[in-house]
């Protein structure tokens, strides 16, 4: 029989420094789940990530206190500022520019994220990944 499921969870934490410090500890101590078992797992699967890399969870919590957790690709947003060379978006979009990235880096990233897009064609990921450049400020070149 299948465990019941009581909810689910997100939270975005940096790849290969999962801590019990805040925000982590509080999230999943309110839940009852075992902070240090996640802290362990997690940072055993991302030790081969760039260090700080923000990489979000899933996970689900089961009326156990068991839980299970899903690591996503990181935010496109993170992609983009890398592929920019920035540290922030503009902070007056589609007035002022922040950066410029190519439609060869925009492929790139989408490719990276196809696993966590809701579309299975490149080019449909390659215009999502364009919007949210543009939303950051960035412009496009060819």
């Amino acid at each position: 029989m299948a465990k019941k499921i009581t909810g689910y969870l997100k939270l975005q934490v940096k790849a290969g420094s999962a801590t019990p410090s805040p925000p982590i500890g509080p999230a999943l101590g309110q839940r009852g789940l075992n902070i240090m078992e996640f802290c362990k797992a997690f940072n055993a699967q991302t030790q081969s990530m760039e260090k700080g890399m923000p990489i979000p969870v899933l996970f689900t919590i089961y009326a156990d206190r068991s839980f299970t957790f899903k690591l996503r690709t990181p935010p496109t947003s993170y992609f983009l500022k890398q592929a920019a060379g920035i540290s922030s978006g503009s902070k007056t979009p589609g007035k002022g520019s922040a950066g410029t990235v190519t439609r060869a880096q925009l492929r790139e990233i989408a490719e990276k994220k196809m696993a966590d897009l809701n579309t299975v064609d490149v080019d449909s990921a390659v215009l999502m990944v364009e919007g949210s450049a543009r939303a950051m400020g960035l412009q496009i070149a060819e």
